[in-house]
């Protein structure tokens, strides 16, 4: 992880927390991680791992560079997650760990087998809660209503009822909690 921290240090886009300005892939990192735990406070290593190199280098590929489009930003999300994949790989084997290990944190970080792993869902739910705690405010403050409700709702079917509860315990500001009630009527 210390690794994975070194790395993400480099991003140049900063962002504060509590009074603190971080490298901004830093403080997701952290945040990730500590969703993680608290929706798994008994994780395996390798989902720690996993959860820890999610965005591993994300500054490096800047969705400018792909056409801005729908289909731009699809092939710019699953080429990340191959780079995130491939990037972590590479550390987690320059530090010594096993190719059963290596492979494990990649599958997670594809996402792969979603429906029916455990942790990979785990992850998903924890990537949706830092979504919710961290960037819908500034979604909000950039976005129409239906982009924010569709982002939402779309955020709320990949969750787990136990990722829901977590969600519906955030604090949220007085704009952001009345699309959450609009676009989802379990909120309210």
């Amino acid at each position: 992880m210390r690794r994975f921290d070194e790395e993400n240090g480099r991003d140049p886009n900063v962002e504060s927390s509590a009074g603190v300005a971080y490298p901004r892939e830093i403080l997701y990192a952290k945040r990730l991680t500590d969703w993680l735990v608290r929706l798994c406070p008994t994780a395996s290593e390798e989902l720690r791992l996993a959860a820890r190199s999610q965005h591993l280098c994300r500054w490096t590929v800047p969705r400018s560079s792909y056409p801005m489009t729908r289909a731009g930003y699809l092939r710019w999300r699953e080429d990340l997650k191959q780079l995130h994949a491939k990037k972590a790989a590479e550390i987690l084997q320059e530090v010594g760990y096993g190719e059963e290990t290596i492979a494990r944190v990649r599958a997670l970080n594809l996402k792969q087998d979603l429906a029916r792993d455990r942790e990979t869902q785990t992850l998903e739910d924890a990537l949706c809660l830092v979504f919710l705690e961290y960037q819908l405010a500034d979604l909000v403050r950039k976005s129409s209503e239906e982009k924010v409700i569709n982002a939402l709702q779309k955020a709320w079917k990949k969750m787990t009822p136990a990722g829901q509860s977590f969600a519906l315990g955030i604090s949220y500001g007085p704009r952001e909690r009345a699309l959450l009630e609009r676009g989802l009527p379990c909120a309210a």
